[in-house]
């Protein structure tokens, strides 16, 4: 029992990871301990409430009609396809080979689907419909979803990582082809549509085999969730979204096991959780898709060895500062800081402790400047930083504190930086005059044997 309540406590965990609850801050595996107790009283409390909602919705004779089954059936063909457009993007952006296979699966899903709802709408016109036969398309839709999500999990377990991409992803197809086939071709050859029987307890006992394809998968995603330990908390979105529908489909199968009839109320409880499904998979794809956006973007703007902004990012701010101090008429400054030394520093120490140093000078940079300022990496060892509604005063006081600062390192070797500033707007009204004022201030001070100078009066000199 305490194995079963772990895997509700995890669908609890990761259904909170998706809508923003349960957010562990800290250590993640003492956050995971302490909220331990209320994931699985709660998980507890849901089974028991599933199970009673199940049977009560079995005695009462409340039944859905054709028309919100269809118009059910047409909302989760619409979901399919849009998370199948997604994945398909994400695939282009990532290669995620269990994006594309759950894609085509969605797709093929959808698409069988479709051809369900007009059988049963034909049905419904002629009069022929039989209550106690399940559609196929069900069957076959909802087999073919499961075998996917397994076929997802092999991929990823068995090829971590592509090697030959296009060969793989044809590989990949060819899971996706042979799942489709061998799906339709078992369920199709059989004579008749399956019966419930409405006399047993389990009305329809086939979807217990289809709940447990799901539960074998969410299992899978579950322990892909956990793989890393204590890196759990890195899991995206996307993984918790996995795993919640795969957990959601085990819940619409073990109600479909109960249902006597089409349209009664554990069936349409079973079409419920697989829309549900449908709708965290597309959000979960939405929501990581817009994180991987946000990485992508901050990578543009951001130096990848100091963390600095970069030179666009540098621009970028430049143009907005000179935008709004016109429409202010207030000052800004930028200051231009080349380190002194960094080839003599590479010669004698190696271009790992070169590194080492444009890293010490970045954070000082963030350290001492404050929250409204731009610090940037402008080339490879010079530094560029903003300063909004800042004259040449305030900007000496900046340059005299960062110098300072790295004066009183005692980390070796010993680093300095020249500096060269530049105001708005007696300097220039453009971001090229500006950071041409900035960097002849810059050399003139260099030409004048001041690099090494740590006081504010020697600075003062070249503003």
């Amino acid at each position: 029992m305490t194995v079963f309540h772990r895997y509700l406590g995890d669908f609890v965990g990761s259904w909170g990871k998706i809508i923003g609850f349960l957010r562990s801050e800290g250590d993640p595996v003492a956050a995971r301990k302490a909220r331990r107790p209320v994931l699985i009283a709660t998980a507890a409390v849901s089974l028991f409430f599933f199970l009673a909602a199940v049977f009560y919705l079995r005695q009462i004779s409340v039944a859905g009609s054709p028309q919100s089954y269809l118009y059910l059936e047409v909302g989760g063909t619409l979901l399919c396809f849009s998370y199948a457009a997604n994945a398909l993007v994400r695939f282009r952006g990532t290669h995620d080979r269990t994006a594309l296979i759950l894609a085509f699966g969605f797709v093929l899903s959808g698409i069988i689907e479709t051809v369900s709802c007009f059988g049963l709408n034909g049905s419904l016109i002629s009069g022929a419909l039989a209550l106690s036969r399940i559609p196929m398309g069900w069957m076959v839709s909802r087999t073919l979803l499961a075998v996917l999500l397994l076929a997802a999990i092999a991929v990823e377990r068995y090829m971590p990582t592509a090697r030959q991409p296009s060969k793989e992803t044809a590989a990949a197809l060819l899971v996706v082809a042979l799942a489709a086939y061998m799906t339709s071709a078992a369920l199709l050859a059989a004579p008749s549509a399956p019966v419930a029987h409405s006399a047993n307890l389990l009305s329809r006992p086939w979807d217990l085999l289809l709940a447990a394809l799901f539960l074998i998968a969410a299992v899978c995603f579950r322990q892909r969730l956990r793989k890393d330990g204590d890196k759990r908390s890195t899991a995206s979105l996307f993984d918790h979204s996995l795993f919640i529908v795969a957990a959601l489909n085990v819940v619409c199968h073990a109600s479909a096991a109960f249902s006597r009839q089409l349209f009664d109320g554990p069936f349409f409880l079973a079409e419920l959780s697989k829309i549900t499904s449908y709708v965290v998979m597309l959000s979960g794809a939405l929501l990581d898709q817009a994180r991987l956006f946000e990485q992508v973007r901050t990578m543009a703007v951001t130096d990848p060895l100091t963390g600095l902004s970069n030179y666009r990012r540098l621009i970028s701010v430049l143009e907005a500062e000179l935008d709004r101090s016109r429409r202010t008429q207030r000052p800004f400054s930028i200051v231009l800081l080349d380190m002194d030394g960094l080839k003599i520093i590479n010669d004698q120490y190696g271009h790992l402790t070169g590194s080492r140093a444009l890293v010490r000078i970045a954070k000082i940079l963030r350290n001492h400047s404050r929250a409204i300022d731009t610090a940037a990496r402008y080339g490879g060892d010079e530094f560029a930083l903003v300063l909004p509604e800042a004259g040449k005063d305030i900007t000496s006081r900046v340059v005299s504190r960062i110098r300072e600062r790295l004066s009183a390192e005692t980390e070796r070797p010993a680093l300095s930086v020249s500096a060269g500033v530049a105001a708005f707007p007696q300097d220039g009204d453009t971001p090229e005059k500006l950071l041409g004022a900035a960097d002849r201030a810059l050399y003139a001070m260099k030409n004048h044997g001041r690099s090494s100078v740590q006081n504010l009066a020697r600075i003062a000199a070249c503003l």
